[in-house]
């Protein structure tokens, strides 16, 4: 079987299905969607996957917690040796080197070796699996030349994933194309002095959508910001943690603690009308509110020149979510009136939305 293989949050496989297809057919290698309702992943089934997989880069896709090159799909695993059938699916891909290869050719395929399972209710039973399994297939890839003696991130990253004891997926991702977390989930721990859970969500996706570089770049010391809808502090607190200047607009309180740092200004405004007296740094917003006027209002800001970079939450509705999702995407871009690049993820701290990062900076 070739195409993709892509991991998402519970019960947004149609989602993760409809943005695979839509995206595949508009880069010129349609293919059809493979999956089952809870699931926690897609299939995604087209010719030519390698060529695929380069067009749908992991940080474009919005669904995907993960995106790998599918290599095989492995049914009817003998529960005493799951291993031989996973070497002789690689050596179809990778030859044994014989004596008189260069040395580029007997280099090793992979640099590391990932052994996971779906992110779903069926599939977490099998974590112990995963785990002892990983253990005795890396000496055995190491025997075979296939896997790099320590990791090295350079090289592609081999993904074996079982979606139960006897069926697993092979895929393969290239270096830099994929999330840097097992299982696409980054583990993020809640600090005791954080007002809210949500705060994890902004933590995740400054992690997520921004790069190292850009974290370093866009989030400077003194920088001013502005949190709308900020009750009861928790986007505010992580802002503070980066030592960003906030007004934080909201008409209910904000806990004691991030007032005292010094570097915050409530005022009681209604965050969907309020608007700065000069241009700040940074927008953020976390307000429930129909996911259209929330696109159109986050335009505004661009476009009048009250920030250069935002973070923001779309709540999506209960049908149709890819289609709303592009939807209001789209309408963001085009109404914002000036060119941004923009990144978008279903992050695993959200749960019915997505969250969308935009700079005026460029960030390719």
């Amino acid at each position: 079987m070739a195409g993709l293989l892509a991991y998402c949050r519970q019960g947004f496989e149609p989602e993760l299905a409809a943005e695979l297809s839509t995206r595949a057919a508009k880069v010129g290698y349609p293919g059809y969607a493979r999956t089952e309702r809870n699931s926690g992943y897609v299939v995604l089934v087209a010719d030519d996957s390698a060529a695929l997989n380069h067009a749908l880069p992991w940080r474009d896709l919005i669904f995907a917690r993960q995106k790998m090159q599918l290599l095989g799909e492995l049914k009817g695993l003998d529960p005493s040796d799951r291993i031989s059938p996973i070497v002789q699916l690689l050596h179809h891909y990778h030859p044994p080197a014989v004596t008189g290869t260069t040395e580029a050719e007997r280099r090793p395929a992979y640099g590391e070796v990932w052994v996971e399972h779906p992110d779903s209710d069926a599939a977490k039973p099998l974590a112990g699996l995963a785990r002892s399994f990983a253990n005795a297939l890396r000496p055995a890839l190491r025997r075979q030349g296939l896997l790099s003696a320590r990791e090295n991130p350079r090289l592609p990253r081999l993904h074996v994933v079982f979606v139960d004891g006897q069926h697993a997926f092979v895929g393969r991702n290239e270096a830099g194309d994929g999330a840097p977390w097992p299982l696409g989930i980054p583990r993020l721990k809640l600090l005791p002095d954080a007002p809210s859970r949500s705060a994890l969500k902004l933590e995740e996706a400054l992690l997520s959508l921004l790069d190292g570089q850009q974290r370093e770049q866009l989030l400077k010391a003194g920088m001013t910001a502005a949190d709308l809808g900020a009750a009861p502090g928790g986007w505010t607190w992580v802002l503070t943690r980066q030592h960003l200047r906030v007004s934080s607009i909201d008409n209910g309180p904000l806990r004691q603690h991030v007032m005292d740092t010094g570097l915050v200004e409530h005022l009681r405004a209604d965050g969907f009308h309020w608007k700065p007296e000069k241009p700040l740094d940074w927008m953020v917003c976390d307000m429930v509110e129909q996911p259209r006027r929330v696109a159109e209002r986050m335009a505004t800001w661009f476009r009048e020149g009250w920030c250069r970079h935002a973070v923001f939450n779309l709540k999506l509705p209960m049908k149709k979510r890819w289609d709303e999702t592009a939807l209001c995407l789209d309408l963001f871009e085009q109404q914002a009136g000036r060119r941004l690049d923009i990144r978008a993820k279903q992050l695993y701290h959200d749960r019915e939305e997505i969250t969308v990062f935009a700079t005026t900076s460029s960030t390719r």
